[in-house]
C-alpha cells in the first residue's frame, strides 16, 4: 500500500470512528459522505423493498383493521430506540440500537422497512440524524438488512427448535450487527479509492466493533422483551404477523 493510500485508509477509518462516536451520526450515514452516483444506487436498490412494504400495508390493513395502529406503535418504538444514545464505557463513546429486529418479529420484515423509512426521514429532517441524500443507503442498511436478517434468524431459530426467547434474542443481536455490516460495505464501496474495497470494509467494520458488540446484545434483550410482552397480552397479533409475512 502506498503512503497516499495509507493516509486515505486512516482518514476514512477515522471518519467511521466518528460515525460511531457521535450520537447524531451513529448507525445512519450522514449527509454528504456518499458520492452522488453511489447515493443514487442505494436509492434504486431500496425503493422496491419500500414499495413491497407499502403494498403489504395496504392489502393487510383491509383484512386486519387493527394493523395500522400496531404498525404505528412499533414505528414509534423504532423511532425512539434509534434516537437513543447509549454510553459504552469501554469505548468512551456513545452509539445507539435501531429496533428493526424487534419490529420485524412483531409486524414482519416488509412493514419494518416502511416504519424504518419513516423514522429515517423524520430523523434526517428534524434531528440532523443521517441525511436525505444518503436516505437510500440508510434504508437499505437499517430497514432492509436489519428487518430481513432479524426475521430470517427468528424463523430459522424457531424451526431449529430454539425457544421463542432465544430466537427473539438472536434476531435482535444479528439484526443490529447485519445493519452495521451493510453500513460498512456501503461506506467501503464508495470510499475505498485505490485501496482494496474489502480491506476498507474490514477496517470500517472493526471501527464499529467497540459499540456494536454490547449494543447488539442490548438489542437482543429488547427484542425478546418486546416479543414476550406482546405474546402475553395479544398473542393473536403474532399469528396474524406470521400469516402476513408469508406474502
Amino acid at each position: 500500500m502506498s503512503k497516499q493510500s495509507g493516509i486515505r485508509v486512516f482518514l476514512v477509518v477515522a471518519g467511521a470512528g466518528a460515525l460511531v462516536a457521535e450520537p447524531s451520526h451513529a448507525m445512519h450515514i450522514s449527509e454528504g459522505i456518499l458520492p452522488p452516483s453511489w447515493a443514487a444506487l442505494w436509492f434504486v436498490l431500496s425503493i422496491p423493498f419500500l414499495a413491497w412494504g407499502l403494498r403489504n400495508l395496504r392489502v393487510r390493513s383491509k383484512e386486519e383493521p387493527h394493523l395500522k395502529a400496531l404498525v404505528g406503535l412499533v414505528g414509534a418504538a423504532v423511532f425512539i430506540i434509534s434516537c437513543m444514545p447509549i454510553p459504552v464505557p469501554t469505548a468512551g463513546t456513545c452509539s445507539h440500537p435501531c429496533g428493526t429486529g424487534m419490529a420485524a418479529i412483531l409486524i414482519g420484515p416488509t412493514l419494518t422497512v416502511v416504519v424504518a423509512s419513516v423514522a429515517l426521514v423524520l430523523q434526517a429532517l428534524f434531528l440532523a440524524h443521517g441525511g436525505l441524500t444518503t436516505l437510500g443507503a440508510d434504508i437499505l442498511s437499517m430497514g432492509v438488512a436489519g428487518a430481513f436478517v432479524g426475521y430470517g434468524i427468528f424463523m430459522l431459530a424457531r424451526r431449529a427448535g430454539l425457544s421463542w426467547f432465544a430466537a427473539a434474542f438472536l434476531a435482535g443481536i444479528l439484526s443490529d450487527w447485519a445493519t452495521y455490516a451493510v453500513t460498512s460495505f456501503v461506506l467501503a464501496s464508495a470510499l475505498h479509492g485505490s485501496t482494496s474495497m474489502w480491506t476498507m470494509f474490514f477496517l470500517i467494520l472493526v471501527a464499529f466493533v467497540p459499540t456494536q458488540v454490547p449494543l447488539g446484545i442490548l438489542e437482543g434483550f429488547i427484542s425478546a422483551g418486546a416479543y414476550k410482552f406482546v405474546q402475553s397480552r395479544r398473542p393473536d397479533f403474532l399469528i396474524l404477523v406470521a400469516k402476513g409475512s408469508a406474502r
